[in-house]
Order: C-alpha cells, then sequence, then structure tokens
C-alpha cells in the first residue's frame, strides 16, 4: 500500500522537496518545461530553474494548472 502511495505521487525534483498533486503538473509537462527552460536559459542550472518555476507557482496563487506551457515559460524566464 505505501509503495502505491509513492507511485501515484509526483515529486518536484527541487532543493525544498515541495510536493505537488499529480493533478497540478505532470510528469510530461514538467520535462517540456524543464527542456524548453534549459535551451532558452543555457546558463541556468537544473535547480535555479526549479526555483524560479516554484515562484512562478507562488505568484500564481501557489497553482500552475490553467497557464500554458509557454505562459509558464515566460514568467519563468522573467524571472531566470
Amino acid at each position: 500500500e505505501n509503495s502505491q502511495q509513492k507511485t501515484s505521487a509526483l515529486f518536484f525534483p527541487d532543493p525544498f522537496d515541495t510536493f505537488i498533486p499529480p493533478s497540478t503538473l505532470n510528469l510530461s509537462s514538467f520535462t517540456k518545461l524543464m527542456k524548453k527552460l534549459q535551451e532558452i536559459h543555457p546558463e541556468a542550472s537544473r535547480e535555479k530553474i526549479t526555483r524560479a518555476l516554484l515562484e512562478v507557482r507562488t505568484n500564481n496563487k501557489g497553482i500552475l494548472s490553467g497557464l500554458s506551457i509557454n505562459s509558464i515559460v515566460k514568467r519563468t524566464s522573467l524571472i531566470l
């Protein structure tokens, strides 16, 4: 039962071990976001990009759902 809980949850790989419910941002979307942001900002580490994404989420009332990937990329880029 415990292993089912671990596999059904999506963990955002960030330094604060912030839990992201699966409905908020799926792995495919996260992968797309990271790929785009790493292409646009090759100088930024994965950790720095993740922190910027968390800031975007915080600035958007704690959620990313409802924002397009392009909108998230633009907002994250402004922070980076």
